[in-house]
């Protein structure tokens, strides 16, 4: 049973990012070689960032994001759209950073689909965020719904902890166990 769970807030996610090396974190994100994770996230969001990938990697994850990948310099989308393609497919697990922004965002939900194709559903989750830890019912809206998402919470009698949410039926894995999985 899962007794406390919530959103991380911006203001905690900016926190968390204070306290790294963010131009490192980000240079050696860019890069395919050895990655696992894809992280999907509005370019609205840049500045939360930092903090949801040391939380990923923290657990295991070695974060891939799109953002100074020097195969994506060129304009041509349909070169980008391969180059996303094949970075899906090589990572395995799909995490999509969601706030009220990402609605804006005309590539996340083209790589969210192909996150769910490729790597199929059960390796695909949210990490969702938003300004005021209780703000959730956005997060269902829509395509949404249908997907686990990374929250804060415990299973009973034990401390709080990342876990992976499987809303629909209110059971969760650790964090690092679905990372590793």
């Amino acid at each position: 049973m899962i007794i406390l769970r919530y959103f991380i807030t911006y203001e905690e996610l900016r926190g968390i990012g204070e306290k790294i090396d963010k131009y490192s974190l980000l240079e050696k994100s860019k890069h395919i070689i050895g990655k696992n994770i894809f992280l999907s996230h509005s370019s609205k969001d840049h500045d939360l960032i930092p903090g949801v990938i040391q939380i990923l990697e923290g657990h295991g994850g070695r974060v891939y994001i799109d953002e100074n990948d020097p195969a994506l310099e060129v304009s041509d989308f349909t070169q980008t759209a391969a180059r996303l393609r094949e970075v899906i497919n090589r990572c395995g697990k799909f995490v999509l950073f969601v706030t009220p922004k990402t609605k804006d965002s005309m590539w996340i939900p083209w790589e969210l689909g192909l996150g769910d194709g490729i790597n199929k559903e059960i390796n695909v989750v949210l990490f969702p965020s938003a300004e005021k830890e209780y703000e959730q019912s956005w997060s269902e809206q829509e395509y949404l719904g249908l997907y686990q998402r990374i929250i804060w919470g415990n299973f009973a009698e034990h401390d709080p902890e990342w876990l992976v949410l499987n809303h629909k039926k209110n059971e969760a894995v650790r964090l690092r166990n679905w990372i590793t999985n």
